[in-house]
This record gives structure tokens, sequence and C-alpha cells, in this order.
């Protein structure tokens, strides 16, 4: 069903293995887990790394970007260990092609932590985004978005984990 309409007009313009294509399927497989089908979407993302491996390569940024997806959607389909898991995974491979400090790559580890907290280690999780904390005040700065979203998300898992937070203060 994602082929139909725009997506079917572009493989037969374009051909099935044109970048634009390739685009096209990916925002649909992703607009399709928006409306509610997450199994759907990993699946049609599922199919649509296939082409782009073959295509692109293992490497390419849009490969890797249809991993991140597949990954995302396998943990809202129901299985939080294989999301985990699958960003473990993409994680080495995007910190080798992309660095350490490019966005997607952070973007990756927050959505690793979330979900291995998601899986059942919430001290993992929260490990993760002390780590990840670190990084993101030292790249993006302390105010940035990011970086207070990636706080916000360690304290949530640190009380998960069955921590409590401790408030220093000079005040008597």
């Amino acid at each position: 069903m994602a082929r139909e309409g725009g997506g079917c007009r572009r493989v037969r313009v374009l051909g099935p293995d044109h970048p634009d294509t390739l685009r096209t399927r990916h925002n649909l497989a992703g607009w399709q887990g928006k409306a509610g089908d997450a199994a759907g979407a990993m699946a049609a993302f599922a199919e649509l790394l296939d082409d782009r491996v073959r295509v692109l390569g293992p490497d390419h940024p849009d490969t890797l970007r249809t991993r991140h997806n597949l990954a995302y959607w396998r943990g809202k389909a129901g299985d939080a260990a294989g999301a985990a898991a699958a960003f473990a995974e993409l994680l080495d491979n995007v910190q080798r092609v992309l660095g350490p400090d490019h966005p997607h790559t952070l973007r990756t580890r927050h959505d690793l932590a979330t979900w291995r907290g998601k899986a059942g280690d919430a001290a993992g999780a929260a490990a993760a985004f002390a780590e990840l904390l670190d990084d993101r005040v030292r790249v993006l700065g302390p105010n940035h978005r990011h970086t207070l979203r990636t706080r916000r998300n360690q304290a949530y898992w640190r009380g998960q984990a069955g921590h409590t937070a401790v408030r220093e203060s000079t005040d008597p």
C-alpha cells in the first residue's frame, strides 16, 4: 500500500533505485508509523534497508538513517530489547562513518539509552545518558534543547533505577 500514489509514480518515472524514489519510500514508511502502524513501518523500513544497502552501500548516511528508523519502529512495535540491540549495532557504524560528535551519532546514543531503559535496564540507561550529557554539553552547550532533554532523561532513568536526587544547597 505504501507504494501507491506518489511512490508508484516515482518508481514509474525515475525507477525503483533512484535516490528520490528511495527517499519517498523512507518518508512513506515514517508516515505509516506516525499514523499508528508501527509494525507496518518496521516492515517497510526493513524492505527499504535491503534496497538502500544494495544501491547506496552499508555506510551511506541514508542507509544509516534507514537503520535508525528501523530500530526505532521496532521498539515502537513492542520489541524494546530488539530496538536497543539494533541501536547498539548501529552506533558502532555511525561513530565510524560520521564521527563521535556528529548530530546523528549523538541522536543514536540518545535513542540507544532510551530503548535500553524501556527494555528494563534503567541503570544502564541512566549511565548512558550521563555519558551523553557530558558530550552534549561539550558539543552543543549547556542550554541547547538536546542537552536539556538529555539532562531530563538522565534524571528520569536515574529515578526509575531507584536513585534519589540529592539537592545540594547552601541555604540554611
